[in-house]
This record gives C-alpha cells, structure tokens and sequence, in this order.
C-alpha cells in the first residue's frame, strides 16, 4: 500500500510553488492564506524538513521543495489528463497537446483565439509541463517537443527553430544609465539565469556566450561570479526581466512577441544557436486529421 501525503497538501504545495505566493494559491483554491501554510506545514513535517523559504518575502522554495515540485506538477498534470480522457466530454474529440510550459505560456495560449477561429470543432486540451510526456501510453495525442534533433521513435515534424541572445527591460538601460557597446559591458549589468533541465554541456547560457563573446574580444575579463539571479524555471526568469531586475539568455521564438512589442529589447548583437520545435506523434494516431490541421495551423502562425 502507497505511503502518501494527503491530497491536499499536495495541491496546496504545488499551487503555492507554482505562484510562489501563499495568497494566490489560496484565490486559485478557494480557500485562505491560512489554510493554504498550515497543509503546506503538514507536508513539511511528513517530508521532515522545510519545503519553503519564507523569509523575507517572496518566499522561495528550498532545495527540497525544488525536487519536489516539477513531480508533483507533472503527476497532476498526469492525474487530469487521464481523467479527461475516460470522461464522457472525451466524446468531443478535443486533441490533448502537450508542451514545455514557458512555450506554452508565451506563444501557444496567446495565439489560441486564432485556433479557436480556423478550427472551431476541435477544441484543444493544452498540457504544459517540462516534464516529457509518454504519448505510447495516450496521455497526450500530440508533443511539442523542444530538442535538437528530431524524436527517432515518433512521426512528426520541426516547427520552427530558436535562437539566444540577451534581453532586457528598456526601463533596465534607462535607470542603469549605462552604454552597450561591447561585450563586457553587460558584465556590468545584473545577469539572470535558468536551469537546463537536460544538462546539455551546449546549451545556449550565459557561460557558453561569454566564451564565445570572448573568442571575438579577447578583451573581456574573465569572471566566475556567480550569476546576479538565478531560477530553476524559465518563466521566473522571463518574469524577472520583464520586471527590469537585470538580462538573461532568452529565446527569440519565447518572447517573440515582447520583443516585437519593445515590452523587451535585445541588449546585444551577438546571438547562440537554441534548439528546434518538433510537433510529434505516434504513428497512425487515430486523431491523424486533427494532428495534421494543427501542425499545419502552428506552421502558418509562426
């Protein structure tokens, strides 16, 4: 028999952990800010240590409450889609797409109204989790998966590729007062980062654009500060920038809109080379001329 928390400090957790705020998991709830620390308190003292940093404010989890979240996100994320899949609306034949969440958040769910207008007889369930969803077991039709290359035991395609370069706040330039002009300048500036979760020794940071900064201006000291701010997932990141709190490596496909906007500027010239947006199924889905509208639907509004 499974030795497992109670529900509700679980949801309790991980809706605190993802709003990193006690009040709005408790709105998002329907419960108080009350209620909502002391389940967070029960699982702590099951876990037998703090989940959560909760001074000063903003709270933040802890190492353990880092390991602990993306599970728990990805097993309710796991928990609602099959439930959805055996419910009777199943029968409207909505296509369950899974995606990695800062893509989810800032490309796929603004364009979702002109889905909803090319497409209205296929209603979409978005699953967005940087976790990597099993679709053998059909708990998504369809992935958007972010890679370098193709996903060899699936049928699919690549949608788009990204590119990174760094970002900032316009308010940012403007209070720091401080010129771009090379390189080494940002040294100057507060700089953001965010885990990889795949460990990729070539990812797109901070450290690999400064290596590759330096190999065109030997000029720019050498540093091993540790980065000004750093979080584990990619929309903090690109909540913090927007907020004028410093630059970060950022994908051009991500923010493409805040940089059309001018909501953010691009800080410097100089660019490093991310990964492609692979649209993927298994083969001979049953969903087959869903899946084909909405690949085709992805590629026309890139």
């Amino acid at each position: 028999m499974r030795k497992l928390p109670p529900l509700g400090s679980l949801r309790a957790f991980e809706a605190a952990a993802r709003h990193m705020s006690f009040r709005e998991a408790a709105n998002e709830l329907g419960v108080t800010p009350t209620a909502i620390s002391h389940q967070i308190r029960l699982l702590e003292e099951i876990c037998g240590q703090p989940l959560f940093r909760r001074r000063p404010r903003p709270v933040a989890l802890t190492t353990a409450g880092e390991r602990l979240f993306p599970v728990i996100r990805s097993g309710f994320d796991t928990f609602a889609s099959a439930i959805a899949s055996v419910s009777p609306r199943a029968g409207q034949k909505r296509l369950r797409v899974t995606s990695p969440n800062a893509f989810a958040s800032r490309w796929l769910v603004p364009r979702l109204a002109k889905w909803r207008e090319a497409h209205p007889k296929i209603p979409l369930e978005i699953i967005g989790t940087d976790a990597v969803v099993d679709l053998r077991t059909g708990e998504a039709d369809i992935a958007i998966r972010y890679a370098r290359r193709m996903p060899l035991e699936l049928s699919g395609k690549e949608i788009f590729r990204d590119t990174f370069f760094p970002v900032c706040s316009p308010e940012l330039l403007v209070r720091e007062g401080q010129r771009i002009d090379r390189a080494a300048d940002l040294l100057r500036y507060p700089l953001i980062h965010f885990d990889w979760m795949n460990r990729d020794r070539d990812a797109p940071t901070w450290s690999r654009w400064l290596a590759t900064a330096r190999s065109i201006d030997p000029g720019i000291p050498e540093t091993n500060k540790s980065w000004d701010l750093s979080f584990r997932e990619e929309l903090h990141a690109i909540d913090a920038v927007s907020a004028g709190e410093g630059i970060a490596m950022l994908s051009d496909i991500v923010v493409g809109r805040e940089l059309k906007s001018g909501v953010l500027v691009r800080a410097h010239d100089l660019s490093l080379p991310g990964y492609g947006f692979y649209v993927v199924h298994v083969p001979d889905h049953p969903e087959q001329p869903s899946i084909d509208a909405f690949s085709a639907w992805l590629r026309s509004v890139g």
